[in-house]
Order: C-alpha cells, then structure tokens, then sequence
C-alpha cells in the first residue's frame, strides 16, 4: 500500500511539473485549433508518461505518432516520429486532429469529454476504453 501511495505521488509531481511546462504552448495551440488546452496536455501525459517515456526522450514525440524516424541508423527499432522538439510534436498533434473527419463538428467544442470520445472512435488509441479512461482520470486528477 506504501509503494503504491509513493508511486502515485510521484507520477502526480510528474504530471505537475509537466502541466507547467508545457501548458502555454497547449493552450496557445488550443486557441488556434479549437481543442481543448485539457484534451491536448492530457493525451500527452498519458502518451509520453509526463515526458519520461522513450519516445518523448529519444524522439520528443509526446502522442505517440507513427512515422519516420533517424533511430534506425543507430540500431534501434521503433515506429514512432520523430521531432526536432516538443513544439512540432504538440502542433503535428494537432494538424493531425484537424484532419480528422470529426474535427469540424467538433472545433471550439470545450467539453473534454467528448473531445475523448471523438478521439477514441477514430481510432487514435489501440484500447479505446481503457484509453478514454486513462486520459478523463488524467483530466480529473490535474484538473485540466
């Protein structure tokens, strides 16, 4: 019970730490697609684990985006996109939404909820429900 209260402290200070630093660009991106700053900062703290997982730290990609990549070269397999920073994998994340079918309905809706839903149903997460609920409990939680 111990580790378990100290595993979810820590990942809370993760997620805090996270949430500041990149909650300006989420929100400046927000303003210019229409996604909730909440939709985005939760998708990629869930993605990259609040910027500790491999493929925010080798390829800065924080929604785990498929695509090219130099890692290769290296001896290392992964089929993840690479970015030269955080900013171009936040604003790639967001061209991709808005060329989703759904993104039109869905542009300066504010409701997280549905913003999730809509994500889910056009396949962004290979477990969709397990999925949603991770991201809503990471709204929740941080209260984005």
């Amino acid at each position: 019970m111990v580790l378990l209260l100290a595993l979810i402290i820590t990942a809370n200070a993760q997620d805090v730490s996270y949430i500041s630093k990149h909650k300006t660009m989420a929100t400046n991106l927000s303003e210019q697609y229409g996604i909730p700053y909440s939709v985005i900062l939760a998708v990629a703290i869930v993605e990259s684990s609040s910027g500790h997982g491999p493929a925010a730290k080798r390829l800065n990609n924080h929604f785990g985006i498929v695509g090219k990549n130099h890692l290769k070269a290296k001896g290392i397999k992964t089929r993840y996109k690479q970015y030269s920073d955080a900013s171009e994998s936040y604003a790639d994340f967001c061209r991709m939404i808005s060329r989703k079918e759904f993104y039109a309905d869905m542009k300066d809706n504010t409701d997280p909820k549905e913003w999730i839903r809509a994500l889910s149903r056009a396949g962004y997460s290979e477990q969709p429900q397990v999925w949603e609920k991770r991201i809503l409990n990471t709204i929740a939680t941080n209260k984005l």
